[in-house]
């Protein structure tokens, strides 16, 4: 009972602020679409193309998507985008950038259903090129583990095989250090007494657990092992929904600096890279060079000659030596630092790689979400907290925020994002956080990444 009435106090708090910020939201947004018409500024900002090509992207609610959307509209190309059934009210949808809109059923409980109703629209709207973005790029093979859209058209990711190493941090980390790249030791768990047993003593670091199967809430445990005393760590680790079926890993935890990057892949070589300082919850974009991270990514993605989208996490140590943490298959919300970028598209699509991957361009403002930087207000308990703030805000830019395209803008964050408290009132749910990035309430149990992670047991 005590749960419900937060429920319900949590989901009508927030639709009233919510409430209270749309007249601003309104004002600019009504703004701009006047400053549009009078001055036919759109016009000017798509660019001629001699081969323009149909675009699907996967994924409609990401930040992400929309940026590859604009991106690809930019360049002069037609872009169509599709989400899950559930998510028909994508604010992205909204977006100039944007020339149709379609809804597919969730492929993990009808996947017949979802493969012929991505081959329709493939079909319909005669594509080219498809991009699976989010849990499209891991709900991209049919019953027979093919790409769902083979024969097609093109489709930008890699195959059955490849995907599920990649998104496995065991057999991610096994083939990395297979290439004598640096990652931190890792062990597999499929029982929580493998770490109860396990010798801490002769470690000279602390280690973590870490659930394989993504998991928007328990990827934000960072809770150093062993713990004292013996009792209250074993509380923890049989906490955990650790199973034969179900395996986690025992990862070395490496003090540091951490970073994250996005890389576009084709046929081995790098056409995109950028690398930005990172957290745990990371929704905060600015491009660091970073030469040894991108030395690493390319000696990976060469070595295995992939093609498709990748994002890293690292650790760099205190003595310099950087370590991979995880891969995940997948595009990363850093993409959003090319919003001013020209040539973001053609490094997608053309079969020649650029002389070097693209990275943002240097007047490229460092990205944000300025929902979440208001939601942060209530964090902040001193005057440099708020000045730093202010400096994000000031020297950054809205990831979602365009002029020349600002009703996604409007729609996410008082049309798609209340839709979603309003049937997590409806259920009576509670919430962690809203991730206005991907488009999400972030519950318990929710935003599971799909896919086979078996692997050989080394504990």
């Amino acid at each position: 009972m005590r749960e419900q009435i937060f429920a319900i106090f949590q989901n009508l708090g927030t639709l009233a602020l919510l409430a209270i910020a749309f007249p601003f939201n309104c004002t600019v947004v009504l703004a701009s679409l006047l400053w549009n018409f009078f001055t036919r500024s759109n016009a000017n900002l798509v660019a001629l193309n001699e081969n323009p090509k149909n675009i699907l992207i996967g994924g409609g609610r990401m930040t992400k998507t929309l940026q590859l959307a604009r991106s690809f509209h930019a360049a002069g190309h037609r872009v169509i985008l599709f989400d899950l059934d559930k998510y028909w009210f994508s604010g992205y949808r909204f977006s100039n950038s944007v020339a149709a809109f379609y809804t597919v059923p969730d492929s993990q409980k009808d996947l017949e259903g979802y493969t012929q109703a991505v081959r329709a629209i493939a079909k319909k709207e005669n594509i080219d090129f498809f991009v699976p973005v989010g849990i499209f790029a891991a709900s991209y093979f049919d019953s027979e583990r093919k790409p769902v859209l083979s024969g097609y058209c093109e489709s930008f990711h890699f195959d059955a095989d490849t995907m599920k190493m990649l998104d496995n941090k065991f057999t991610f980390a096994e083939i990395a250090r297979s290439l004598s790249l640096s990652v931190p030791k890792t062990f597999l768990i499929t029982d929580s007494e493998q770490v109860l047993k396990f010798d801490f003593a002769n470690e000279k670091r602390k280690y973590i657990l870490k659930s394989i199967v993504y998991d928007s809430v328990l990827r934000l445990d960072l809770t150093k092992l062993p713990m004292e005393p013996y009792e209250k760590m074993a509380l923890h680790v049989k906490s955990k929904p650790i199973s034969k079926d179900n395996p986690w890993i025992l990862q070395e935890f490496i003090p540091g600096t951490e970073y994250c990057t996005h890389d576009t892949v084709r046929n081995g070589t790098l056409t995109v890279h950028c690398c930005c300082k990172s957290s745990a919850f990371q929704v905060n974009y600015e491009n660091f060079e970073h030469p040894e991270i991108k030395e690493w990514v390319s000696h990976f993605v060469k070595e295995l000659q992939l093609t498709g989208q990748l994002c890293f996490d690292f650790i760099q140590a205190e003595d310099g030596t950087i370590y991979a943490i995880e891969c995940n298959a997948r595009a990363h919300s850093a993409i959003t630092m090319y919003y001013n970028h020209p040539g973001l598209a053609d490094a997608y699509l053309n079969k020649e790689p650029p002389a070097e991957p693209l990275q943002p361009l240097s007047d490229s403002k460092p990205t944000y979400w300025l929902y979440h930087e208001l939601w942060r207000l209530n964090e902040i308990r001193s005057l440099k907290q708020l000045q730093k703030w202010f400096k994000n805000i000031w020297r950054g830019k809205d990831a979602i925020f365009e002029v020349n395209d600002p009703l996604p803008f409007l729609m996410v964050h008082h049309w798609h994002i209340p839709l979603l408290l309003l049937d997590s009132l409806r259920s009576l749910r509670t919430w962690v956080r809203i991730d206005f990035n991907i488009g999400k309430l972030i519950q318990f149990g929710e935003d599971i990444k799909y896919g086979n992670t078996s692997a050989t047991p080394k504990l």
